[in-house]
């Protein structure tokens, strides 16, 4: 394999300065003598162009003209990058930050480049969140994570992901980029260093006839259309390189506009604002007041406009110039505001006749307006009832009902809100409402008229993807009575996209509670185990109780809610489906959470029940470690949960892995019955999992027998700090549903694949 190169870019600037919006000419864009254009660039101050020609406001502005192309070509002196243009606040340059990994058929790497790109700390520079982190490829994850080092050791903070994954070369299609083959995805304002991590999940052995290569790279939103040729192109990175270009946000110094003003190094110069940055680092940038022009940089400051030239005013005014801006009157023997949208200028008339003429105008205008207006409320307010009709039968308000009329199944129970009356429980949706943000919408806290507190789903895109998840979550919770899983008091039709209303959850996530713990709350060994078994019964509910099993696919600790009682809820449905009983698993495009995520399902496409179980596993041994699911590491197998604690398991070292606060329960075998069914649960092969209802008869087992877990026990023993406990772990046999007999795998399956 071959050594992984990097390229380190580091850039350090004391000040960086930006351009005023307003057009200005040749004279006011550099310093008198200095050129402004390097080829057809142009190049304003505080840039310049010469080293130590005295152009630039300082050495690390100064800007190499290079003649050595025709026509010549800008590049930063200290950095050497190629500048395509320069902006208010933004510079663009032609990078070769592009990280690649080749593969031959049998899988071996034939060349490989990683990139470490990175921009001093002490600088105002940072990239842009005008760029995206692109991957293509067929085969491919690439991690974009922050460097942070501390006493020599460095660790990486997740900044940004995405796979790039397809089977065939006729998976792919002309400017799509959402997975098939290409993938992109936004990163935040503010980041000053990046590393990428490009690997592969099976080395492209399977799509080594058509795909040979991975790519990942950061560059400008729009400038990269992905084509199918891509994923062969032996040219593609020399092209991205010369059409992709990378942006950089660049502010004045690190201080506010208010700190900034109280130092002689005040950029900003007459007749000019402050304006703080954005980026979340400090520093401002300088723009032209309204009515004046010029570069705000550079002496004596932005010049007044002189409005008068294009006569803004009436026809009969007279217009005024004044300094940043204008003032206009009428004429001699007229009167009125002089002004274009305004009463204009009116010839003076003394006879009676004039007098009543204009009367009548007015009042017959008045009459006019007044009958305007009230047409104009009575259309709007029919074209609104229209909407809402139009957005109620779209979002299947009729079906619902009928349903509803007739009395089908739980249905019935579904309340049909208004939009008014949850505008009116939400104060119109008000920020200070939110209770969380996910993948599938925005909740929010809600009063109703007859006084209970209730939660608020709306989506956060419109789109019929959305629209069917959100008919779906509808027709999904419906069907569900169950004391574990959150009830649908209703949903709102009348709107864009559908609006679910569901019982209020009050204490936070039982994410919150492993990861944050309080101390009015401590999370202990049986109240870990309650939570495991009631959410597992809930789980075999879905699966087996209901009229169609229904899978929930995203289930994960952030998804199980703690009520007052602490009795857990298993909550958002949005991706969950409901399948035939005659069918085994259905197809579907990869939606899940990286962690929770089962193995098989990622690479098959095929979602089953056990897909289901292996999340569910991933849940148990958050429980057992207070760990979770994924954390910065040098290591892939350090990174997923489920990894370490398969290693932990055949290395015979769970004591290292366990949360201290549950070492102290006395019954260390249930502890160790727990740990062997998270085991069996996160099996790569999918069909020697246990089933659901095999998974919740295990759990409730093991609170009933008091730590006799109902497994059959061979001879192996594993040492931890708790004491020797046997296992029938390991080596044990577990009868599956359809009564096949299974064994676990003897390799770890996380070791050649990471999520």
């Amino acid at each position: 394999m071959q050594q992984k190169a990097c390229i380190l870019l580091i850039l350090w600037l004391p000040f960086s300065f930006s351009i005023s919006k307003q057009t200005i000419n040749n004279s006011t864009i550099a310093l008198p003598g200095c050129p402004t254009k390097c080829g057809n660039v142009s190049v304003p101050y505080p840039f310049g162009i010469g080293l130590d020609a005295g152009c630039s406001i300082g050495p690390w502005y100064d800007i190499n003209c290079s003649k050595s192309f025709n026509p010549p070509k800008p590049f930063l002196s200290r950095t050497n990058g190629e500048i395509i243009d320069i902006s208010e606040t933004k510079i663009r340059l032609k990078t070769n930050a592009i990280a690649y990994r080749c593969y031959n058929q049998t899988g071996g790497i034939t060349r490989e480049f990683q990139t470490v790109y990175g921009i001093s700390e002490t600088s105002p520079f940072s990239f842009s969140n005008e760029n995206k982190f692109i991957v293509v490829g067929c085969d491919d994850v690439s991690y974009m994570a922050k460097v942070a080092t501390d006493n020599l050791i460095s660790s990486y903070d997740l900044i940004s992901s995405c796979a790039a994954i397809c089977s065939k070369s006729s998976d792919l299609s002309d400017g799509s980029c959402s997975g098939i083959g290409c993938c992109q995805n936004s990163i935040p304002k503010g980041v000053k260093n990046y590393t990428t991590f490009l690997n592969s999940y099976g080395n492209h052995t399977n799509v080594s006839s058509f795909n040979h290569c991975g790519y990942s790279f950061l560059g400008e939103q729009g400038r990269y259309t992905f084509h199918p040729s891509d994923v062969s192109d032996s040219n593609f990175e020399h092209r991205i390189v010369e059409t992709v270009p990378m942006i950089f946000d660049w502010v004045i110094g690190n201080q506010t506009c208010a700190e900034a003003q109280k130092s002689s190094l005040f950029a900003c110069q007459e007749n000019s604002i402050c304006v703080d940055s954005d980026t979340g680092l400090g520093g401002y940038h300088c723009n032209c007041s309204k009515g004046y022009k010029g570069n705000p940089y550079l002496r004596p400051g932005c010049q007044d406009i002189n409005e008068c030239e294009n006569n803004p005013c009436h026809p009969y005014g007279i217009c005024t110039n004044t300094p940043g801006g204008y003032k206009c009157s009428c004429q001699h023997g007229y009167f009125g505001d002089g002004s274009k949208f305004g009463s204009g200028c009116i010839g003076q008339r003394s006879n009676k006749a004039s007098v009543l003429t204009g009367l009548s105008t007015s009042i017959g205008l008045l009459l006019l307006l007044t009958v305007t207006y009230w047409l104009y409320k009575v259309v709007k307010k029919r074209r609104k009832c229209n909407r809402k009709q139009k957005y109620f039968k779209r979002n299947g308000g009729l079906l619902l009902q009928q349903q509803i009329s007739t009395k089908e199944g739980h249905v019935e129970k579904t309340r049909l809100f208004t939009d008014k009356e949850l505008s009116k429980a939400t104060d119109q949706f008000n920020e200070s409402r939110i209770l969380g943000q996910g993948g599938q919408g925005t909740v929010y806290k809600g009063m109703l008229s007859d006084g209970r507190t209730v939660a608020v789903k709306k989506s956060k895109l419109v789109g019929e993807n959305r629209l069917d998840e959100f008919i779906n979550e509808v027709v999904i919770l419906s069907q569900i009575n169950h004391r574990n899983v959150v009830a649908l008091l209703g949903c709102c039709l009348e709107t864009e996209v559908p609006l679910l209303v569901y019982e209020f959850i009050a204490n936070r996530t039982l994410f919150d509670h492993i990861h944050d713990p309080s101390a009015e709350f401590p999370m202990t060994w049986d109240m870990r185990l309650k939570i495991a078994a009631e959410v597992a019964g809930a789980l075999a509910y879905l699966h087996y109780s209901t009229s169609t099993p229904i899978y929930h696919r995203d289930i994960k600790s952030s998804n199980i809610l703690l009520d007052e009682n602490y009795r857990p809820k298993v909550s958002d449905f949005g991706i969950s489906r409901s399948i035939a009983v005659d069918k085994t698993h259905f197809t579907t495009l990869v939606k899940g959470t990286f962690g929770y995520l089962d193995p098989e399902y990622f690479r098959s496409s095929q979602f089953t029940d056990k897909s289901d179980v292996y999340s569910f596993g991933v849940v148990l041994i958050e429980l057992l470690s207070g760990q979770k699911p994924i954390i910065s590491s040098d290591t892939e197998d350090e990174r997923s949960l489920a990894a370490r604690f398969l290693m932990s398991m055949e290395q015979n070292c769970l004591h290292k892995f366990f949360d201290p606060i549950i070492l102290e329960h006395e019954k260390d075998e249930d502890i160790i019955a727990v740990a062997t069914l998270a085991y069996r649960c996160l099996n790569l092969n999918g069909k020697k999992r246990p089933t659901m209802k095999e998974v919740s008869m295990e759990l409730e087992n093991i609170r009933l027998s008091k730590g006799q877990a109902t497994v059959q026990s061979n001879t192996q023993v594993i040492s931890t700090e708790v004491g020797s406990v046997s296992l029938s772990d390991l080596n044990s046999t577990w009868t599956s549903s359809d009564g096949e007999s299974t064994v676990p795998s003897e390799t770890n399956p996380f070791l050649h694949y990471t999520v």
